[in-house]
């Protein structure tokens, strides 16, 4: 079900927005730096958009410590549009730096992956 409404989310980002954001890093000299060196540049992007999520779930009157995994999805879900900026900055940038359409697989795929567990540890850590 998750995947399903972040698909939804990513078409509607796709038509909203066009943002900037990435780290200083002549454009031109993308194509030469190692994956490595693009998933550094990246690092930043993703932080930004994790913390937004992270944010809007625990301010989120549902959110309880004791929620389950089902429930935790749901508002993460529902986060999406609220950190559609920095969400649609990671994407974007990542489709520049790996090629079209890179970003949008990087979102569903491996980003989604350890999300909930991302927000799920950040949510109950002490702060």
């Amino acid at each position: 079900m998750i995947v399903e409404s972040l698909f939804g989310v990513s078409l509607l980002l796709n038509v909203s927005l066009v943002l900037n954001a990435v780290p200083a890093v002549e454009p031109a000299l993308w194509p030469q730096l190692s994956v490595n060196d693009k998933s550094a540049l990246l690092l930043p992007l993703v932080r930004r958009a994790t913390d937004c999520i992270v944010r809007r779930v625990k301010a989120d009157p549902r959110y309880r410590s004791d929620i389950q995994p089902a429930a935790i999805n749901d508002l993460i879900v529902e986060s999406f549009a609220a950190c559609r900026q920095p969400v649609r900055a990671m994407i974007d940038a990542h489709d520049r730096m790996f090629g079209d359409g890179s970003g949008e697989a990087f979102l569903l795929g491996p980003y989604l992956d350890i999300l909930p567990a991302a927000v799920v540890r950040q949510v109950r850590m002490p702060r």
